[in-house]
């Protein structure tokens, strides 16, 4: 069994969106595949949400190191503020000190062969730097998605030092993965000297033992009992304002409301967790939207994924500027194997997966409302489209957990 540090901010008992995932499925499948992932993480008073839910799928022989960390924010701050330096890259970069200090002391324990660092959180990648720098240890780079763009971060200086650390980042680590094949191109543009054999691919993906054990759960049957009569639309997740924008979404359900195809008794859309609710809230309000769409709280993980199993359709958010981004979710959608009402650009990578499942009518841009509003009446009216925007066995099955795993345990073996 070889050792693998890994560097992820996001790790049980934080509770965010299906993004731990990612991490916590590669430390626990990697042990099938002749891998033992070590943990360097962050010291859980630093997570805003923290939950017990997921703790229990951390193995055993796993060992998590908990390192010094503070949230500028929340722990630096006079009366909510401080000096913007002081959350260079980010917030958290106090755990650049306690993370360099525990990583060495791991590195001595367990001399793993690969460090791995996982984004999105930028000092992860400035840790995986350092300790690669010191001890010349073989590093991959799990980028997720691009780092930096023209407009990301917002911020000059931030998107400056950001930019600092992807360089450095792709010029020393020895593999850099990406979850699309968007942002393998996009890198590969922006720096035309890296070797092409430094890009790598590794698709998010879905958790067959987290569904078995929903659709085995008292959460199941809850979730049952819950559904009412109308037909229910799902979004599990975060909205984001820019790059999820459900303004022409609201505006398609207002017109089929107005002209009557729509009404309560009709539909029901929840929006769990979309991590703005207070604005989301003012548009549903302004849509006359109040008695259509309900706004709900994060719940846990395996409960999240019941209620998936058990509602009409499941939608995706994607704006076309995120062509080069596919959102965890949608895989989870897939296994959940029940229909989807994609609002995302056809040309993008997220549509590309529903294409290449074969649910090429289950897709309208998401600026366009007069699309959203077809989609969505074709949805209501047709059991047969319905039906339809279900993929396949074998599709789903090619997308889990395990079979992403079985890519990165070949990276990890290549690299060492």
């Amino acid at each position: 069994m070889k050792n693998l540090l890994l560097i992820a901010y996001h790790f049980p008992p934080v509770r965010v969106s299906s993004g731990i995932q990612r991490t916590l499925k590669f430390a626990r499948y990697l042990l099938d595949d002749g891998w033992k992932a070590q943990i360097l993480t962050v010291n859980a008073r630093v997570y805003e949400r923290v939950s017990n839910d997921q703790l229990g799928e951390i193995p055993e022989e796993v060992v998590v190191t908990r390192a010094f960390a503070l949230d500028t924010a929340k722990h630096l701050s006079v009366k909510g503020r401080y000096l913007a330096w002081m959350a260079l890259p980010d917030r958290w970069v106090t755990w650049c000190i306690g993370g360099i200090f525990s990583g060495l002391k791991m590195i001595y324990r367990f001399r793993p062969k690969v460090i791995l660092s996982t984004y999105p959180i930028a000092t992860a990648h400035l840790i995986g730097l350092i300790l690669h720098r010191i001890t010349g240890i073989p590093w991959v780079a799990d980028f997720r998605d691009s780092m930096t763009e023209d407009d990301y971060p917002t911020d000059p200086t931030q998107w400056k030092v950001y930019r600092w650390i992807e360089k450095q980042t792709v010029t020393h680590c020895t593999r850099a993965v990406f979850t699309t094949p968007g942002a393998v191109s996009m890198y590969a543009e922006r720096y035309p000297h890296i070797p092409e054999a430094r890009w790598a691919l590794i698709p998010n993906g879905y958790d067959e033992e987290n569904f078995v054990r929903a659709e085995q759960s008292d959460q199941l049957d809850q979730a049952l009992s819950e559904k009412h009569k109308q037909i229910v639309l799902l979004h599990s997740g975060i909205l984001y304002p820019s790059e999820r924008d459900p303004t022409e979404f609201f505006k398609a359900l207002s017109k089929l409301k107005a002209t009557g195809k729509i009404d309560r008794n009709k539909i029901k859309v929840i929006l769990r967790a979309t991590g703005h609710d207070q604005l989301h809230r003012q548009s549903i309000r302004q849509f006359d939207l109040e008695d259509i769409v309900f706004l709900e709280p994060s719940v846990a993980y395996e409960k999240a994924l019941a209620e998936m199993l058990v509602v009409d359709g499941l939608v995706i958010f994607q704006a076309s500027n995120c062509n080069h981004q596919i959102p965890a979710k949608i895989y989870e959608y897939l296994r959940a194997r029940r229909p989807i009402l994609a609002l995302t650009d056809p040309d993008g990578d997220t549509a590309k997966v529903l294409l290449d499942a074969g649910l090429a009518s289950c897709i309208a841009p998401l600026d366009d409302e007069a699309a959203i509003a077809e989609l969505i009446s074709n949805f209501i009216d047709n059991v047969d489209v319905r039906s339809s925007a279900v993929a396949s066995d074998a599709v789903i099955n090619s997308h889990s957990r395990r079979a992403r795993t079985k890519l990165l345990a070949q990276l990890l073996d290549e690299v060492s």
